[in-house]
């Protein structure tokens, strides 16, 4: 036997301050007939007074109001197993790890905000699939197609520039990767989300974004930094800023966001390119998208459902008020007394 709705049982404090309040003014009505010699007497010559009729009243009534909070506690025993179904999309999202996410002209830098955002897009979901890819000069699957959110989250946290070996960009290896990590039988419910500065190092992008339209994958691409460059600090084993990387003449590296690349990226999917901003207003601008695609079955699960018996209480109380309207306030007087 359990609760489901303990918390109602709070009210119980009501019913007990008015059982109080019960006993008070029953009290009180015996100290002022008292007023008027002794109580004994003053009851044999009043026999249609019965404080016995009154209180029983009160305390049908209090009854029928504690079986009322059992029952708006939800009572519960007996259980039964049923099949949770879900619908919903499947959600990859490819998150760029090079050395170029660390430059911050974003708080804290470009990789930490592109993490923000993730998170942000785990907390909003709501039976949909979600994966992660990260990605730098080549991509792997840091997290597959999951409903396990808390999950996802872990193994985002887990996420650095230093989790790809290879340094560079290549979207395309993103792209190739996330569209490999959806169900190939399918060709629709597919959504990825690339969250990139978008300095692709490799080439081909298109077309290999092409070739994941053809597979059923939307790309919304989200664009971090900015357009106008930022250098690439240097970071040492304590966290801290020790300079900034230079090529092979001494030149400080500025690592610009190409907007026009996402833009042609998303284009050739029928997605959309937003900046990343610091309301993450773009991912509101996603997910309203999102919410108008058709949905699939996700695979279900078994769970063990309680049974709802709050229905027992309930009758019980409605019954203490029917029988309380049948008692008598007062008692019959005996014959011979007019």
């Amino acid at each position: 036997m359990r609760f489901a709705e303990p918390t109602n049982f709070l009210l119980l404090l009501g019913v007990l301050a008015l059982a109080v309040f019960v006993l008070w003014a029953l009290s009180r009505k015996k100290r002022l007939l008292q007023r008027f010699g002794d109580l004994p007497l003053i009851m044999k010559n009043a026999p249609y007074i019965s404080f016995a009729r009154q209180g029983s009243k009160a305390a049908f009534l209090l009854l029928a109001l504690v079986l009322i909070v059992f029952s708006l506690a939800r009572l519960q025993f007996g259980t039964h197993l049923e099949m949770l179904k879900r619908e919903g999309i499947d959600l990859m999202v490819a998150l760029d790890v090079s050395n170029s996410m660390l430059a911050r002209d974003m708080k804290p830098n470009r990789l930490g905000k592109a993490k923000q955002e993730i998170q942000t897009i785990v907390d909003r979901l709501k039976g949909d699939r979600i994966g992660l890819v990260v990605f730098a000069g080549e991509a792997f699957i840091q997290c597959p197609l999951t409903l396990d959110y808390a999950s996802a989250s872990f193994l985002l946290r887990a996420a650095d520039e230093t989790s790809v070996s290879v340094q560079g960009t290549s979207l395309s290896s993103a792209i190739e990767m996330t569209t490999r990590a959806f169900n190939q039988q399918e060709k629709k419910h597919k959504v990825m989300i690339l969250l990139t500065d978008g300095e692709d190092q490799e080439g081909g992008v298109i077309q290999t974004a092409e070739e994941a339209r053809k597979e059923g994958v939307k790309i919304y691409t989200v664009g971090i930094g900015n357009p106008n460059g930022e250098p690439i600090p240097i970071i040492d084993r304590n966290g801290k800023q020790v300079g900034f990387k230079k090529d092979g003449n001494g030149e400080v590296i500025m690592t610009r966001l190409d907007e026009v690349t996402l833009q042609k990226i998303a284009l050739a999917t029928g997605g959309k390119y937003y900046h990343s901003s610091a309301g993450e207003m773009e991912l509101d601008r996603i997910f309203e998208e999102i919410a108008s695609f058709e949905k699939k079955e996700l695979e279900g699960t078994l769970v063990t459902r309680y049974d709802d018996r709050f229905q027992w209480p309930l009758l019980l109380a409605i019954l203490m008020v029917v029988g309380e309207f049948f008692i008598p306030e007062r008692k019959k007087p005996r014959k011979g007394i007019v």
